[in-house]
């Protein structure tokens, strides 16, 4: 990026000497033909250097692009594996939102944007600076300190108000275009894939309508975004013509004075033209700033999140489970299992997840040890979780069941007759049959029940259950529950349950309370 930029300086540079030069040129070869003595100028070194510049800016300004766009790509690409660690870091329930759709279109829409910041606003505003100042110390030195001043002042003092009137117009319009564009896709995406329930409840139009009332929030904030835009492109016109007249008058004075040649004195004008190409890009950047701004302030979150400190150390001799916390105590060993009971929302599926180790774990022990404290690895060996929504990918049932490791198909049956669902999968093909995306192809009793034949591969110390009966009949909630006590005879089995809680491998019922 260092790199880039300066050969970002170099074409601005060489594009204000390129034009500078080739007006002291045209100038003097015309004064030298009508004083007659065009035949003795030296014509030769001045069009040696106009095409030195032009070929020199032409390649620095490749480089220019390669360099910068490709430490951009590398930093996007370094920033989502950062962010995704700090998505990783959530609670569950942090991560439960972002499986929508809607959140992933965010993400990205997030990370995209932020490839501007440096192409588009930092770097330009950064070489504009350093290419103005340069240009002040040659032209002070080759033509005048006056025409050096009015070019700098001119500029520089100008362009900074006219950018800071554009951003103040533009970044609410432009972080508002931003969220209505999203709103926009995610909108399309639901209506497209929800078509036949909307025909049916016949609420087709009123989505229709939803949509089109959001894409006209969205075209009314990109039509104030382009006004704004389009001003500060008509000011920064003049101010160009204005700094240009500007060097143009100050060169005459000069020439009027003895103090330049006819040559000399015209470069100032040449210089001023050129300098435009430092200053008119930045509108884009600026325009863009609020949907900058609104992406980094949820990025930046993210990538700030430290993970705890781990620890190794726990004892083996010591309860497997201990929960200690108001209203409940209890040390849970090796063979046993609980179910929680309870209103919802009183928490049942959130001490899972604090146990799992994906919310706050105060008061909660996994070996003498807090969740948070385990290496994640070895806490995952430990402990395995069913959540209320189970988690399915578009692949054979090999593929789903394999997920956490290779078994061979001995075991894969093994499980799924644990959970009653081996009859199924025969009839449908075998291990290799393909189920949709999420699973689809599979009820809601089906899903559930492949996710815990999943689980079941990996013999977990402790099994932590949300609602495993849901979306299963009498017949097969009892026939799952039974098989899986004697599946894992060792292992530690928490669940939370609504239906269900009298089944006899439950050794006791703890009631959850507000």
């Amino acid at each position: 990026m260092a790199r880039g930029a300066a050969l970002s300086v170099v074409v601005l540079v060489m594009g204000a000497a390129l034009l500078g030069l080739s007006g002291w040129f045209i100038t003097a070869t015309g004064l030298a033909g009508l004083a007659g003595i065009g035949i003795a100028f030296d014509v030769f070194r001045p069009s040696a250097g106009v095409r030195f510049l032009a070929l020199g800016r032409a390649a620095a300004r490749y480089g220019e692009r390669l360099l910068t766009h490709d430490a951009t790509l590398r930093a996007l690409a370094a920033l989502r594996v950062v962010l995704l660690r700090g998505y990783a870091r959530m609670n569950a329930k942090g991560l439960m939102g972002l499986r929508g759709e809607g959140a992933l279109t965010r993400i990205v829409s997030d990370v995209d944007a932020l490839d501007g910041l440096v192409l588009r606003l930092v770097l330009p505003i950064l070489s504009a600076l350093v290419t103005h100042l340069m240009v002040f110390l040659v032209l002070g030195w080759l033509v005048g300190w006056s025409v050096a001043l009015i070019i700098l002042v001119g500029y520089v003092p100008a362009a900074v108000l006219i950018l800071l009137i554009l951003a103040r117009r533009t970044i609410l319009p432009s972080a508002e275009a931003e969220h209505a564009g999203q709103r926009l896709r995610r909108g399309i995406i639901d209506m497209t894939r929800d078509r036949e329930a909307l025909i049916l409840a016949a609420q087709l139009p009123r989505q229709a309508n939803r949509l089109q009332e959001i894409d006209d929030q969205a075209r009314a904030a990109m039509a104030r975004l382009d006004r704004a835009e389009r001003d500060a492109g008509f000011f920064f016109s003049i101010l160009v013509a204005s700094v240009a007249m500007g060097a143009f008058a100050t060169g005459a004075y000069l020439l009027d004075t003895d103090s330049v040649g006819p040559p000399k004195a015209v470069i100032g004008l040449f210089v001023a033209l050129a300098l435009a190409e430092a200053v008119l890009p930045l509108r884009r950047g600026v325009a863009e700033l609020g949907r900058m701004v609104a992406a980094a302030g949820r990025v930046a979150p993210q990538i700030g999140t430290q993970a705890q400190p781990l620890d190794n150390t726990h004892d083996d001799d010591g309860p497997l489970l201990s929960l200690k916390r108001a209203g409940l105590e209890l040390d849970l060993s090796a063979g046993e299992a609980i179910v929680l009971t309870g209103p919802s929302g009183v928490g049942k599926s959130t001490l899972l997840m604090q146990i799992a180790g994906l919310d706050q774990d105060d008061g909660i022990l996994i070996k003498g040890m807090r969740p948070g404290l385990w290496p994640e690895q070895a806490l995952r060996d430990v402990l395995a979780v069913l959540p209320q929504r189970s988690c399915l990918i578009s692949g054979s049932v090999r593929d789903n069941l394999s997920l956490s490791g290779t078994f061979d198909d001995d075991a894969l049956w093994t499980a799924l007759e644990v959970a009653a669902l081996a009859d199924d999968i025969r009839a449908r093909g075998g291990l290799d049959a393909r189920l949709g995306e999420a699973g689809s192809g599979l009820s809601g009793g089906q899903a559930r029940r492949m996710a815990l034949a999943r689980i079941l591969l990996k013999k977990p110390q402790i099994l932590l259950l949300d609602e495993p009966t849901e979306g299963l009949d009498d017949h097969t909630q009892e026939l799952v529950m039974g098989r899986l006590r004697n599946a894992l005879p060792d292992a530690l089995i928490v669940a939370a349950m609504h239906r269900g809680a009298d089944h006899p491998i439950f050794d006791q019922s703890i009631r959850l309370v507000r």
